[in-house]
């Protein structure tokens, strides 16, 4: 068995992603699942890697030395997102949706600790399977996963990616039943039928529009590839800042993961960007830096994940899955609905709200897509859930582990 360093590390991971890519566009119910292409490929290396560990016949490791950072830049491009002005612009609906997606992200982590608790396992496994992973998802879980197992959840990485995928299926499979309920039988009416635009695109670009950015170039430069150096400058900065912020409150005896100092910095910069104008960040731009960080963190993550850790919290932890999937598709739809305004938009929110609360925003944009599609547009839906689900509720439901986790450890 031989290292490989961080460089080749990197490299082989990207291997990996694209490899995922061509296996989902190979296996179209992948796709349809929401499954990202970065868990498709990580966890087939993690399989592997796996299967030689049991053998006895391991080839070689991994150098992660960059998993960390790649993490880190990915939260502070959420939190160049989080802008007070956009929340402004979005309206009551969205401060409404906010609070119940933050409301939930609690109940689902008490819920997860009550039944962790009756199960014979520590607190701190429930939140794990809680807002941990299914508000939260894969990168949140991975993100988190050192503390709890540091606070005693033994194979806490594994168990993070196990209930994010449980969650993903889930969110994907439950929500647009869940609407096409709600729409059909709460409504008591007939819903425009009808082709709809491409609501995703549509979001984008509304978002985008709320969050102008400068893409001027000075000189003869490219504007593309000097929007690209601004960007990567604004985020490393706000990392560089954010690590003192977070060696600052670990000083003060908080437990928190070292991406929470730089998405306060990305929040402060990006606010007061938008009152001053100085800066002229360019969403667009971080967020695709965001995209790639994330994937690569992700595939990293996995291909070092150790599943042979899972086999004692198999059952334990398919209960605790059964029994917050069981939660948020009974308890939420009705209350979504009702909060919403009881009509079209309302359901469709619903659906979306359970495809994050579950999954990811992709479950909540392709649930609210496949109604879309057979009832027709749902503009305030797609506009009040990709600003909740990509940006505000991250901020959120990391404030809220963190609590959760200085509370049980």
């Amino acid at each position: 068995m031989f290292a490989i360093n961080a460089i080749h590390t990197l490299a082989f991971a990207g291997v990996v992603l694209f490899a995922g890519y061509a296996i989902r566009r190979r296996l179209g119910w992948l796709a349809r699942l929401n499954i990202p292409a970065p868990v498709v490929g990580g966890l087939i290396v993690s399989v592997v890697m796996t299967i030689g560990h049991v053998r006895g016949q391991v080839p070689f490791t991994f150098d992660t030395t960059l998993r960390d950072p790649l993490m880190i830049a990915f939260f502070t491009s959420v939190g160049f997102g989080a802008s007070v002005g956009l929340l402004r612009r979005g309206g009551p609906l969205v401060v409404l949706f906010l609070v119940a997606s933050s409301v939930f992200t609690v109940l689902q982590n008490v819920l997860g600790v009550v039944t962790a608790r009756l199960l014979g396992q520590p607190p701190l496994f429930g939140v794990l399977a809680g807002s941990v992973t299914l508000a939260g998802g894969p990168a949140t879980g991975l993100a988190f996963a050192p503390f709890f197992e540091q606070a005693g959840v033994t194979g806490a990485e594994t168990i993070a990616v196990a209930a994010a995928m449980a969650g993903i299926v889930s969110g994907g499979l439950i929500g647009g039943p869940v609407g096409t309920w709600l729409i059909e039988k709460r409504l008591h009416r007939d819903v425009r039928l009808g082709p709809s635009p491409d609501h995703a695109h549509v979001a984008h670009h509304v978002v985008e529009a709320a969050l102008p950015g400068s893409t001027s170039a000075p000189g003869n430069e490219d504007r593309e590839a000097y929007a690209l150096m601004k960007a990567t400058a604004l985020l490393l900065f706000a990392m560089w800042v954010g690590a003192g912020i977070s060696d600052w409150l670990t000083a003060q005896g908080v437990v928190l993961p070292r991406y929470i100092g730089a998405m306060l910095a990305a929040i402060v910069l990006r606010n007061v960007d938008e009152l001053t104008g100085w800066l002229g960040i360019s969403q667009a731009t971080i967020d695709d830096l965001g995209t790639v960080a994330l994937a690569f963190f992700i595939v990293i993550a996995l291909m070092t994940l150790k599943l042979w850790q899972l086999a004692g919290l198999a059952l334990p932890l398919a209960v605790l899955l059964v029994v917050q999937i069981v939660f948020v598709a009974v308890l939420a739809p009705p209350i979504i609905f009702r909060l919403m305004g009881r009509d079209y938009d309302a359901a469709v929110m619903s659906s979306g709200f359970i495809g994050f609360m579950l999954g990811t925003t992709a479950n909540a944009m392709a649930n609210m897509e496949a109604l879309a599609e057979r009832y027709g547009p749902a503009p305030r839906a797609f506009l009040v859930v990709p600003m909740v689900g990509a940006f505000f509720i991250d901020v959120i439901n990391n404030v809220v582990i963190t609590t959760f986790l200085n509370v049980y450890r």
